[in-house]
């Protein structure tokens, strides 16, 4: 199979120690850009995956946010699937007891409820500054404009995380993605939607190529599907054990350049020519 197509995920997959794309990893991908395109795809928010593409002279090509809830080509949204406002409702109302950080993200849009550790670290991850804004306030300003959430980033102790999830679960079990991507992380997003879902969208309507003939890398719960799907599933070597069971195969740890000597592999004749 000749495949035409790389898809990757960001964090625990395309970036480095540092939380950065390497020189290798750069020139590799760099090197390969007149042969096939390297489309970003991730549960970030688009401020957070542009200077990546930036970086890697990639900014002609899509991306994908939200976990596949948003699809930019050449910046415009293609698609758009949002957590309705009436379920975001109820999340805020259960959560006033609980009072864990509920980040709410919508494009661009990324409010936290107050400058807390979380928030910190979510800005030294991602290169994104947030809007300190109470989540009722989001809220409100969202029903006035008629808009919902991409996503939803819980985060807190465990012990909160796990009665964030087993009233989401409980609740909505229809309607909401829920990836618990460490203990005290929860990624929400709608259920309708996944990084497969974005990935045969943009085969179909943008580049009309086949899911056979595309690659895809990932690390954790919510790339399973993917990996799954596409042509050949690449699963980093610091993989979660579901990814690594899926995956064609296992490269080198993501930190460690794995996407770079996977793609040097991959597409060696191109690197050749």
């Amino acid at each position: 199979m000749q495949y035409k197509i790389v898809f990757s995920d960001i964090d625990g997959t395309l970036l480095n120690h540092d939380r950065v794309l390497s020189p290798t990893t750069i020139s590799t991908i760099k090197s390969l850009k007149n042969e096939l395109p390297f489309v970003l795809i991730s549960a970030r928010m688009p401020a957070a995956m542009r200077h990546l593409q930036e970086d890697l002279d990639i900014n002609e090509q899509p991306i994908i946010c939200y976990n596949g809830g948003l699809i930019l080509v050449n910046g415009e949204a293609v698609t758009s699937t949002e957590i309705p406002i009436n379920t975001l409702d109820k999340l805020c109302d259960f959560n006033k007891n609980i009072n864990c950080h509920l980040s709410l993200y919508h494009k661009d849009e990324w409010y936290v409820p107050e400058y807390d550790q979380w928030a910190a670290r979510e800005e030294n991850n991602t290169k994104v500054k947030p809007v300190i804004k109470a989540n009722t306030d989001v809220l409100a300003s969202w029903k006035n404009e008629n808009k919902g959430a991409h996503k939803i980033m819980a985060m807190g102790d465990e012990a909160h995380i796990d009665k964030i999830k087993d009233f989401l679960s409980q609740n909505f079990p229809n309607q909401l993605h829920l990836y618990r991507s460490k203990s005290t992380y929860l990624e929400i997003a709608n259920k309708e939607v996944s990084k497969l879902t974005a990935i045969q969208f943009l085969l179909k309507n943008h580049f009309n190529l086949s899911i056979e003939e595309s690659v895809a890398f990932g690390d954790n719960y919510n790339d399973v599907e993917m990996i799954n799907g596409v042509g050949m599933g690449v699963a980093v070597g610091n993989a979660r054990k579901e990814v690594l069971e899926v995956a064609n195969i296992v490269t080198h740890n993501g930190k460690e350049d794995g996407v770079a000597k996977s793609l040097q592999e991959l597409f060696k004749s191109y690197l050749q020519d």
